[in-house]
């Protein structure tokens, strides 16, 4: 469980008075179906894409074809940004992403997560989607819902 407390702001942009529940970050987190990923490329330039994903665990799960632009940037430098579209219901995840072997278990639990969340795109996961599977694994999480009264800093 992640460490809660209220962000605080250059003078003129207002204070937090109370921190949003984790449950309620996480909540947002496993239900969004667009997630925004920003990494560094090898010779430093910025790079942004949107892409699917699923959130188990407290860790955002995802991947691309091993050409892409974002799966080479992370192969070089793994820290990242993540975050949902909407500005007014901001969530942004901090992170490192690491190529991982998740358990059997996990990994059924994942195909099941992304098999309902997008099953309109009519492919079907299973364990074995999953045996190699990026996940961005969260240092830092800032979210609110009514800024600046409710702007929260999660530390993992």
């Amino acid at each position: 469980m992640p460490t809660a407390s209220k962000l605080r702001f250059p003078p003129g942009y207002g204070r937090a008075t109370r921190t949003i529940p984790w449950a309620d970050v996480q909540g947002r987190l496993e239900a969004a179906t667009a997630y925004w990923l920003s990494t560094v490329r090898p010779d430093g330039r910025p790079h942004v894409v949107p892409l699917d994903g699923i959130w188990v665990d407290d860790v955002w799960w995802y991947g691309g074809a091993p050409d892409t632009v974002h799966i080479r940037s992370v192969e070089s430098n793994p820290h990242v940004v993540m975050h949902l579209p909407e500005p007014h219901q901001a969530v942004i995840v901090e992170g490192v992403v690491r190529r991982t072997s998740p358990a059997h278990e996990l990994a059924l639990r994942m195909a099941a997560a992304a098999n309902e969340k997008y099953a309109h795109y009519g492919a079907r996961n299973d364990a074995a989607t999953y045996a190699s599977a990026l996940g961005l694994f969260p240092t830092r999480v800032l979210a609110w819902s009514a800024f600046p009264s409710d702007a929260t800093r999660f530390d993992f």
